[in-house]
């Protein structure tokens, strides 16, 4: 049974996974106000509070663990966008090095089931136990106006969803949804069809962005329309490897809805059995198509 929302203390109709340092209290972003560590709320404030360790806490409120924390338990950082940070340092590094050399390492990271290679004289590809190639191609892209858009979109969705869930969670819903990606692309397209990009990880990011929202009681239209839009320009577009996107919706969209409302009182549990399913239900979409192309 999922456990009652928290709301804040001063605005009862908005959602938070924040509390006062001082009092325990819930409150929402425009409560916060920033202390030495954490943050407190405006009663605390005024009624001179000096830090988590002295002064006065509030009757019928007593202090049970000072840190901060995020809507799915996170917690609360100096810097909420490092791991997005990072992820698109990480691409654009993979970029450069792919400009650089050229074909021969392009093809040797992107995703392909099962396909003959001249230049290695034989058959690459996952089934043929390049398992890493399911990781690899969600940091590879070729052209600039890929790797432009899909990091754009990263640092525009990736921030927030960092920030609400925290860094461990977000780099799992990241990571989880770009294999729930290239798993399903494995297992639908033809297995000589190369494919590439971090687009599965984006879409996931993109669900798990609706499912915070649905959450915290938000106007739900704005990610909506994305949503459709960016699916339509999916089936749309030629040359799109519409597999990854619809991988990368579903399982981002099934991580995050277990990380924001796993019950307080099981949550580590609960989110990490969450992730552990959905890994489990990409390594046997993997094993699957692979013994239907090598059995």
């Amino acid at each position: 049974m999922e456990d009652q929302a928290v709301c804040c203390y001063r605005h009862p109709q908005r959602e938070t996974g924040i509390s006062c340092v001082r009092c325990e209290r819930p409150i929402c972003p425009e409560c916060m106000i920033s202390a030495s560590v954490g943050f407190q709320c405006p009663e605390c404030v005024r009624g001179g509070a000096q830090g988590s360790s002295g002064g006065r806490v509030p009757t019928g409120h007593p202090v049970r663990d000072a840190r901060p924390r995020t809507i799915a338990g996170g917690a609360l950082t100096a810097d909420p966008r490092l791991v997005t940070k990072i992820l698109i340092g990480l691409n654009l590094a993979v970029w450069f090095v792919a400009l650089a050399i050229g074909d021969r390492f392009v093809n040797a990271l992107d995703l392909v089931g099962r396909a003959y290679d001249p230049t290695a004289a034989g058959l690459v590809g996952v089934a043929e136990g390049q398992w890493y190639r399911l990781v690899t191609a969600m940091f590879l892209h070729q052209q600039a106006y890929h790797i432009a858009f899909n990091m754009l979109s990263l640092w525009w969705l990736g921030g927030p969803l960092e920030a609400a869930l925290g860094r461990a969670r977000y780099l799992a819903v990241y990571l989880l949804a770009g294999l729930g990606g290239s798993a399903l692309s494995y297992l639908l397209a033809a297995q000589n069809q190369p494919s590439l990009g971090a687009s599965g990880a984006i879409f996931g990011l993109l669900g798990a962005t609706a499912v915070l929202m649905r959450r915290l009681n938000y106007d739900m239209r704005p990610v909506i329309a994305l949503l459709v839009l960016n699916l339509i320009f999916t089936f749309a577009w030629s040359g799109i490897a519409w597999q990854a996107h619809v991988g990368g919706l579903v399982v981002g969209t099934a991580v995050a809805y277990g990380m924001v409302h796993a019950p307080r009182e099981k949550r580590a549990l609960v989110q990490r059995l969450t992730c552990a399913l959905m890994l489990l239900a990409i390594v046997a979409v993997v094993w699957l198509r692979t013994v239907q192309l090598t059995g």
